[in-house]
């Protein structure tokens, strides 16, 4: 019974108050041994069973509600042990509770040293039954309490006794977090990169669970799997087909692999909110466009077939493609394909997201090449951070060379991984396989419940002609063949209908009028929050609130999102996100709302701001501070210029991998932005928001592509104006120059 006590487990007793005394004392002394949780109701039993999932068994001890209990317990747990304690034969039992149940126990009949051994039986084998592969085998090599003479250093945390500091971070940490840190010197565990043992039973469950041919743990980031999917398929001079809205290790996979990239545009919407790519930039007709038109291939290069095509799945703010339609619409075109599903593994678990991300189970009818997925498993399943999966999925024709592919994981993985890592990954598909619809329900139904009641208050505060915040949703969804408000939906029937969320040009709730028919869809975990100031539509309002504004408040109120936009931020809404939470936020935007209705003074509100900056903020109230800003994002056509600069593919004078080469070769200048008119940029450059790359290295800046330069420059100016807003973007250094400005810089190549 050791594991089960160093697992802090406890079971969960039904026991009826009118039981006789003998029943009562025999049972104490049967339960003697295991801690344990009485209750005396069904409602109280409901309430402990799904509150606790520490739980080894339950112990029924009735007759009136034992079917009851029987079916809520299985409904959730098909595993757990239930065992039901009578004073009679099996015979008073139904044959469904029969079927349902493990043991029938009568505690008058055997000594209590034997019930107990039953017991423990049944316990070992659910602990058995549910303890990951590798997680298990970890577990239990640490509680072999072997003396250590490898790496690491610490020697399962012996170090850290041995000084105060070091004491401090095993306290911190605890003796089991440490002692599991071990090195491939425990054979017992098996070995990442050789694809042996334990990891590799682990790893071929997680491609069981996720649906695919074949899965790698990469405990160094996605940045590192979508690298690997690169260096295992692609080399020099192939020709790359990615979406624009990629994140920046796509970038760095074209760098290492010396592959020509074209690009796919994503759309914008009014809001600013990235969407999706044009469905018929996946025909053969328009790739064979592009390749004619690309001025940088020769005549040889023209002939090639796409090696590489790469689509983020879903985007920042929760659209997810119809990964079908794409394979349709390819008709095989491209070698393979490449879809980022960094924030998004969690799809395959709940049929609201059938057919909508990678490794979709229901393609055996469509012909495809080799399909690659990238899990930030880390993000939002249950993984530490940088513990990611890379899955791949056959084509139906072209077969991987998994021998082959595996050089290329050999030179991103560790020779020395982090075995608690790999367990998170072990742990993260054991839970998902275990009970992942049911995880999933509870989310959606839960990010459904916090749409509601933000829909709701806008809709009261509106009745009182007061603004509020509102969520970019379906304002109203087809119910019963009726257009209905969101709000009366009923939740069962949004988490059961795809189409609730499907983006459709005939219900425009989402700014992309060309929107093609079941297509893509809203991943309703994703919450993008939307501020007054601009509507649908791309009109200003009279209220405008900057979305930077509010982010800063709710972060000083212990409220952190996701992603700030100009006059929207992103929350997720993770598995384990409680009603609690949502209240917490709900609780921050309505105290913002009464410090702008106030306008309460900045100095109470952000006080080191107005500390720093005391000439431009100290005499500002809330409501006066977002409304300059808004005035200000009007007048400088600040969202204009960034819509313009996003719709520009600049033309490409080197490669990524060429114009990397000049830069780590030190052919480079650092240059004001405003004096990098027809210069060749050196790296990437990518504002946050919305994060998608303005410019790639290689790509020149001339009359065409101006409107880059002239966004950037608005976004400099953006920045004097309001001091304290200072931006995220990836490529540029901002500083002081000599003149006293500040400015943004960058690398440009040499001419």
């Amino acid at each position: 019974m050791k594991s089960i006590d160093y697992l802090n487990w406890s079971l969960l007793v039904f026991h009826e108050l009118d039981s006789t005394y003998e029943s009562s004392k025999q049972l104490d002394t049967l339960l003697e041994s295991f801690a344990t949780s009485f209750v005396d109701n069904k409602t109280d039993f409901k309430r402990v069973y799904s509150s606790n999932k520490a739980l080894i068994g339950v112990v029924l001890n009735s007759d009136e509600n034992l079917e009851e209990l029987v079916k809520f317990v299985r409904k959730t747990n098909p595993k757990i042990p239930i065992i039901v304690l009578t004073e009679k034969d099996s015979s008073t039992i139904p044959l469904q509770v029969l079927n349902s149940i493990n043991l029938v126990m009568n505690i008058f009949e055997d000594s209590i040293p034997f019930l107990t051994g039953q017991l423990e039986i049944e316990f070992e084998k659910y602990i058995k039954s549910i303890k990951p592969i590798f997680f298990g085998e970890l577990i239990d090599y640490t509680q072999k309490f072997k003396y250590p003479w490898h790496t690491p250093g610490h020697a399962g945390g012996l170090m850290f006794m041995t000084n105060p500091i070091g004491k401090m971070m095993l306290d911190f940490y605890g003796e089991n977090t440490l002692r599991a840190d071990l090195s491939i010197s425990v054979p017992e565990l098996g070995s990442l990169l050789d694809d042996e043992g334990p990891v590799k039973d682990a790893e071929n469950n997680s491609a069981r669970v996720f649906s695919a041919d074949k899965t790698y743990y990469i405990l160094n980031g996605t940045s590192s799997v979508n690298q690997v999917i690169w260096k295992g398929r692609v080399t020099k001079d192939n020709l790359a087909f990615v979406d624009r809205n990629c994140h920046k290790s796509l970038n760095y996979g074209m760098v290492i692999t010396e592959a020509i990239p074209m690009y796919m545009i994503p759309r914008r919407n009014s809001l600013g909110i990235i969407g999706p790519v044009k469905l018929n930039e996946f025909t053969k007709e328009y790739i064979d466009t592009m390749i004619a038109e690309n001025s940088k291939l020769t005549a040889e290069q023209k002939k090639q077939k796409i090696k590489m095509s790469a689509l983020t799945n879903s985007t920042y703010d929760g659209l997810c493609y119809n990964v079908n339609k794409i394979k349709e619409t390819l008709n095989n075109n491209v070698e393979n394909l490449h879809f980022d599903e960094a924030w998004y593994a969690y799809a395959k678990f709940h049929p609201i997201y059938k057919n909508h991300y990678a490794m979709t189970e229901s393609d055996n009818f469509i012909e495809h090449p080799p399909i690659f997925a990238s899990h930030s498993t880390h993000k939002l399943l249950g993984a530490f951070s940088q513990a990611s999966m890379l899955h791949v999925k056959d084509g139906t024709k072209d077969k991987v060379d998994f021998v082959v592919f595996d050089e290329a994981y050999l030179m991103y993985g560790s020779t020395s991984p982090q075995y608690s890592m790999i367990a998170s990954l072990d742990v993260s598909t054991a839970m998902m396989d275990f009970s992942g619809k049911k995880l999933m329900d509870e989310t959606i139904l839960n990010a459904i419940h916090f749409r509601k009641r933000i829909a709701q208050l806008n809709k009261e505060y509106a009745s009182f002609n007061q603004w509020f915040f509102s969520l970019w949703q379906p304002e109203k969804v087809s119910y019963n063949g009726v257009l209905t408000n969101f709000e009366d939906v009923p939740d069962k029937y949004l988490l059961e209908n795809q189409n609730c969320w499907t983006l459709d040009s005939s219900n425009n709730w989402h700014g992309f009028n060309d929107i093609e028919k079941d297509y893509v869809m809203l991943d309703p975990i994703k919450l993008t929050l939307k501020c007054p100031g601009l509507n649908i539509d791309g009109n200003y309002e009279e209220i405008g609130i900057p979305a930077s504004i509010l982010s800063n408040y709710i972060i000083d109120k212990g409220v952190v999102n996701e992603k700030t936009d100009t006059y929207s931020l992103l929350f997720l809404h993770s598995i384990g996100t409680t009603i609690t939470k949502q209240e917490a936020l709900i609780k921050v935007l309505m105290d913002f709302k009464k410090d702008f209705d106030k306008n309460t003074p900045l100095i109470e509100i952000f006080p080191e701001l107005v500390n720093s900056y005391p000439e431009k903020y100290s005499t500002k109230g809330l409501k006066d501070h977002c409304l300059d800003m808004h005035k200000y994002i009007i007048e400088s056509k600040l969202l204009e210029l960034m819509d313009k600069a996003f719709q520009i593919i600049p033309k490409q004078e080197l490669t990524p991998a060429e114009a990397s080469r000049e830069v780590f070769r030190g052919n480079i200048e650092h240059l004001p932005i405003k004096d990098c008119m027809n210069r060749v940029a050196g790296v990437i450059v990518v504002p946050y928001p919305p994060g998608i790359p303005v410019l790639m290295g290689g790509e020149k800046i001339d009359e065409t592509s101006k409107p880059i330069l002239d966004f950037l420059l608005a976004r400099e100016e953006f920045e004097r104006i309001f001091p304290g807003y200072f931006s995220d973007i990836h490529g540029i250094e901002a500083f002081v120059d000599n003149d006293g400005i500040r400015r943004f810089h960058t690398m440009v190549i040499k001419n």
